[in-house]
């Protein structure tokens, strides 16, 4: 079973967020748990966290169909000690409030060197930041996301995931999160089937889709191998239907959260019927 939502707002709370995703026809939805651009927040309220799980209840959204996102703020590769604490700090704090909700994964932006250290060292940073959170939380699994490749930002090539995965302790609390605008920007094609096939192939043979736990479905406003993280709706980018076509009708991308990204929130309705279509 295909569950196809959008990132949709938790303004005024983050049990608004279920309401939000079924207004808009949504069959999974993602969301931040607190201010993405700060670094603290409010501890969730015993009213929010009983609100948004009873919301969840009463609109069928289970913890496979949510995928929450972390804070931009946070580099869990950070080159400097003093920074790379406060990042590690706040990511166990966004574990801590997925626990709470109830929640299985938290879905991050692995990290940057800031040209300053190696990406071999970086990468071992990234995973030791992962070790470290899940040693002291339980029950949520850390979904790196793959990038652009924008700036100094690591996590754009499959070979990269998969050595942050080496690193990692507990196999069985990581994973990843494929968003397809930056797939494609970080030079794998998407535009065809032929194209898709041999990607996805290359992701199973270097990741493997034992660890997709979640995917972002954009289109891109930049090139192939642009290396820029730039989303646009679905068909109206250098992407195309085709590849959104290939996830609907393969059975790998089954049973996780598919989450629009899109730049018009207006015609997320739209974009999902069209998704849902494209599964016959």
């Amino acid at each position: 079973m295909k569950f196809v939502g959008a990132h949709v707002s938790a303004a005024g709370g983050v049990e608004n967020a279920p309401v939000n995703a079924h207004n808009i026809g949504a069959t999974a939805f993602a969301l931040f748990t607190k201010n993405q651009r700060q670094w603290k927040a409010k501890p969730l309220t015993e009213k929010s966290i009983q609100l948004f799980r009873e919301r969840c209840d009463r609109y069928g959204f289970a913890p496979t169909q949510i995928l929450p996102h972390d804070s931009y703020l946070i580099n869990l590769g950070h080159p400097e000690q003093e920074a790379l604490q406060k990042s590690r700090t706040a990511f166990i704090d966004e574990m801590e409030r997925c626990m709470q909700l109830g929640l299985d994964r938290l879905n991050f932006h692995p990290g940057s060197h800031l040209r300053t250290i190696s990406v071999t060292e970086c990468l071992l940073r990234i995973a030791e930041s992962i070790n470290i959170a899940l040693d002291k939380t339980e029950g949520v699994i850390a979904v790196i996301e793959n990038t652009a490749g924008q700036g100094s930002n690591l996590g754009w090539q499959f070979e990269e995931l998969a050595e942050i995965i080496e690193h990692v302790e507990d196999k069985s609390r990581v994973g990843v999160c494929l968003d397809t605008c930056h797939t494609f920007a970080a030079g794998y094609d998407l535009r065809t089937e032929s194209a898709c096939k041999t990607t996805f192939q290359q992701f199973a043979d270097t990741v493997g889709f034992g660890y997709l736990e979640g995917m972002h479905l954009n289109d891109s406003k930049g090139e192939l191998g642009s290396r820029k993280d730039r989303h646009h709706s679905l068909g109206q980018g250098e992407i195309g239907l085709e590849v959104f076509r290939f996830i609907m009708q393969d059975e790998r991308f089954n049973n996780i959260p598919l989450i629009l990204e899109t730049i018009d929130e207006s015609i997320w309705p739209e974009e999902i019927a069209t998704l849902k279509m494209l599964e016959k």
